[in-house]
């Protein structure tokens, strides 16, 4: 994937003047979770009662070798091979069971490697900091050993339950995707929720619909030149909308180039290390916008992997008894 870093910058005052900083937890100086504490157990109840279960969307994308994945730092790609299979244990016996059983008991045994920012994933706030502090002022210098952070760790993200938003972003004009390194804007996101007839909520989970999904079995094309957010619209969801959680169906969520000189992920920064939102990136939503489904139950839970800066998530939705009528049938 190609970053684009070489390209020069569209650099508006508004954001080559954003000031950066490390954001400091309202949750308290020990807080690892940041927006993740607007999850409470009585919003969480409110919306598992509002649940129409005769209908489940699965938004996780499959893994297979040559995949889309991030390569443009040089990371692994998701490897997958066989350690066992039932020839091979009958050549190989390495249980000793002997031939005729070997035989008789098919064994298959399988492994696989990849980078933590693979596939449908959750970004956790250790993921990008600033001057070597990530949010709360964690430092890598005190946090960070061979094992990985002790602060902010994937670990640390409980199951995620909350209200889910999708915002079909080409839907609202009237495209199938996104053109490439489209960056998406305040008005654009604006302009999507009325279309849809919905209103953003403090704690929300709000996905964001490109359409780059529809090209995820052709790898080359996916990655290449993805559409993004932007850092205004990312303000907006984080100050305006109080989103808890941030999310898009491509792979590096934010457009490039950057707009901000100096910093080449500003969106990432921002909202990770400035305001405490985790990111979620190459979530499916194709089958949620072609049911026009925007408002529903995000549940979801991502792998306890201790100091990661990053899990795979599984995540399903649930429509809401009480969302609005889909706008056709209004």
């Amino acid at each position: 994937m190609k970053l684009l870093l070489s390209a020069p910058l569209a650099v508006s005052l508004q954001t080559a003047n954003a000031e950066q900083f490390v954001g400091t937890s309202p949750w308290g100086k020990h807080d690892e979770l940041g927006r993740l504490n607007m999850m409470t157990p009585q919003r969480q109840a409110q919306v598992m009662s509002q649940i129409d279960a005769h209908r489940i969307f699965d938004l996780s994308v499959e893994y297979f070798v040559g995949m889309p994945s991030w390569q443009a730092a040089g990371d692994p790609h998701y490897q997958f091979w066989m350690a066992h299979t039932p020839r091979g244990a009958v050549i190989d016996n390495v249980l000793d069971m002997g031939e005729t059983v070997n035989r008789h008991v098919s064994y298959s045994g399988s492994a696989f490697s990849m980078y933590t920012h693979t596939g449908t994933h959750i970004d956790t706030l250790s993921h990008f900091g600033l001057d070597g502090e990530i949010y709360n002022h964690f430092s890598a210098d005190e946090n960070l050993g061979d094992k990985g952070w002790n602060r902010s760790g994937a670990e640390t993200i409980p199951p995620l339950i909350a209200r889910g938003v999708l915002i079909d972003l080409p839907k609202a004009k009237g495209l199938s995707m996104l053109p490439d390194n489209y960056r998406v804007t305040e008005a654009d996101i604006k302009q999507a929720l009325v279309q849809q007839h919905v209103t953003l909520q403090p704690g929300d989970i709000v996905l964001l619909r490109t359409g780059r999904m529809q090209n995820y079995a052709q790898s080359a094309k996916y990655m290449a030149n993805s559409p993004g957010l932007g850092i205004a619209a990312a303000t907006y969801l984080a100050k305006e909308a109080e989103a808890m959680v941030v999310g898009a169906d491509n792979l590096s969520f934010e457009a490039f180039p950057s707009e901000v000189e100096g910093n080449y992920v500003p969106v990432h920064t921002y909202l990770l290390t400035q305001m405490g939102v985790p990111i979620m990136e190459l979530v499916n939503l194709e089958e949620l916008a072609e049911a026009q489904v925007y408002e529903f139950a995000f549940i979801g839970g991502s792998l306890k992997l201790r100091g990661a800066d990053a899990a795979p998530l599984r995540p399903i939705a649930f429509p809401l008894k009480t969302a609005k009528k889909k706008p056709q049938e209004e």
